[in-house]
């Protein structure tokens, strides 16, 4: 019964009679994610970013700059789910999990529609480049699904078998990149489509790797022989340009969709050699360096092939900055990759999942633009259906936005009634924002701790201890230091109510 709705949506999307009305050709689309880009570590976001970041800002000034957007879960693998589908990570089995290794199987269920999927019915075609994570599944000799972690599932794949669950089964048509983080898996190994050409051979040896604080995240994996720890950004900036340069040669007068997902700039901070010392804020200052260099590189790349007036390109990040390298860069070189927020990377925080959010089409945005809607990484679906002319269907995208109206700056009001996401720890860490209220339905964090490590100097006094959960009015108290939930029990009950209604109904978008 699932794959016949499926079919239908499907076919409801081919059809002319289902396509809105657009005046102009279809653009072009990019989608550039960082991993762990902070709104602090970026220029046109942070006055006092110590970090150059020249093409962004120029993206930035070229296009439309959100200042209230946010991923939808505080760590990668939840939030790359919810781009890919517009759908909160907590409805799916497993929607909190963060996948390492051979870890599996999709978070996408067959039948689900994805962003791909739709934007290749309308004529689109569709490539991804880089760290996917959203699972996958490997199998041994004897076909089994493989479910041990570590190097031990790693040893167990039969690399003559197809991969199951990736970007080639969920609307790309073409896929190059890694299964989980590209420097910090158990797992060092290029896939291209569904297999991988060059199997690891050795477990790698990180006594050869650089050493500094930022470079710790590197799991004792297996890895292949064609595999450069430290200029796997390059390689995939390399693939993206060829997917670019080719399409254009061949197939100009249809339109294409990539999907560029850095290793930059998650830990461990490998910058390729020509970036380091490039800035003066340290090995992970030059990392994030390197990221924006390759934005500018894409950028080069689609004004030269004579694509950029109709082609959107979108730069975000899948959450906040990580703990290590927020902590070093404030002590080390004054730079606070989430200023201005409270939290980092899993927590629920603002500074978890408050992220840049750029958007640049010459031909519908105006330049230097700035846009305070609430949005969200969900809201890339719905807001590319509008674009293509696609209808979505009921069953797909239940938490996805058009920003559209935002973007030809025709929105007099707030597009999105509410926001939900999610921190580390899933269905139970969630959080609801309206306007200025944000209710936190936890306590803590919901992610790092904050009682002893390298956490702790940034603890806040809870002043209201008994309470059960978080209330903040961001507008007044945007560093979330006052907990207002007794003192304003009428809006608790409010937030509460409206969140378990999402919970119960499965959807935010009507």
């Amino acid at each position: 019964m699932k794959f016949i709705l499926h079919l239908v949506a499907t076919l409801l999307l081919l059809s002319p009679t289902a396509s809105l009305a657009v005046d102009a050709p279809r653009p072009n689309i990019i989608i550039i994610l960082a991993d762990d880009l902070g709104y602090g570590d970026v220029a046109c976001y942070n006055s006092q970013s110590k970090v150059p970041t020249p093409n962004i800002d120029r993206l930035a000034r070229e296009g439309m700059r959100f200042t209230d957007a946010h991923s939808p879960c505080t760590v990668c693998t939840p939030t790359r789910f919810s781009l890919m589908t517009g759908v909160m990570p907590f409805r799916v089995p497993n929607g909190g999990t963060v996948f390492t290794g051979v870890g599996g199987p999709s978070l996408i269920a067959p039948g689900r529609l994805t962003l791909p999927e739709m934007l290749r019915a309308q004529g689109y075609a569709t490539a991804a480049v880089g760290k996917w994570h959203v699972g996958m599944s490997f199998f041994d000799k004897a076909g089994n699904r493989i479910t041990a972690n570590g190097v031990e599932g790693v040893k167990q794949i039969d690399y003559t078998r197809r991969i199951e669950g990736g970007p080639a089964d969920h609307g790309f048509d073409s896929f190059f990149g890694t299964a989980c983080c590209p420097g910090t898996d158990w797992l060092y190994a290029f896939i291209v489509n569904d297999r991988i050409p060059t199997p690891p051979t050795r477990a790698i040896d990180r006594a050869l790797l650089p050493k500094h604080p930022y470079a710790n995240d590197c799991r004792g994996g297996m890895i292949a022989p064609d595999y450069p720890m430290e200029e796997l950004d390059l390689v995939f900036l390399k693939r993206s340009q060829q997917f670019l340069e080719e399409h254009v040669k061949k197939s100009a007068s249809k339109p294409f969709f990539l999907y560029h997902s850095t290793h930059a700039v998650h830990l461990p901070s490998f910058a390729a050699p020509q970036f380091n010392g490039k800035t003066q804020a340290g090995p992970h200052g030059d990392f994030i360096f390197e990221f924006d260099w390759v934005v500018g590189e894409l950028l080069k790349t689609v004004e030269t092939l004579g694509v950029a007036d109709n082609t959107l390109i979108i730069l975000s990040s899948d959450n906040g900055p990580e703990t290590t390298a927020v902590v070093h860069m404030r002590e080390d070189y004054a730079h606070d990759g989430a200023r201005p927020w409270r939290g980092v990377k899993r927590d629920a925080w603002e500074g978890g999942h408050r992220v840049p959010f750029i958007v640049r089409w010459p031909d519908r945005i105006q330049a230097g633009t700035t846009s305070d809607q609430l949005a969200c990484l969900t809201d890339v679906m719905a807001t590319a259906a509008a674009i293509t002319g696609s209808e979505l269907p009921r069953d797909a995208a239940e938490d996805s936005f058009n920003l559209l109206p935002a973007l030809e700056g025709k929105a007099a009001a707030p597009i999105r009634p509410y926001l939900l996401t999610q921190a580390f720890n899933g269905a139970r860490t969630l959080t609801l924002r309206r306007g200025q209220w944000k209710y936190i339905a936890h306590r803590g964090s919901g992610g790092n701790g904050y009682d002893k490590g390298e956490l702790k100097p940034y603890a806040l006094p809870e002043l209201d201890p008994e309470a059960p959960a978080q209330l903040y009015d961001v507008s007044a108290d945007p560093g979330e230091t006052t907990n207002l939930y007794s003192k304003r029990p009428e809006i608790v009950k409010q937030l509460r109510a409206l969140l378990e209604q999402s919970k119960t109904t499965g959807r935010s978008r009507p």
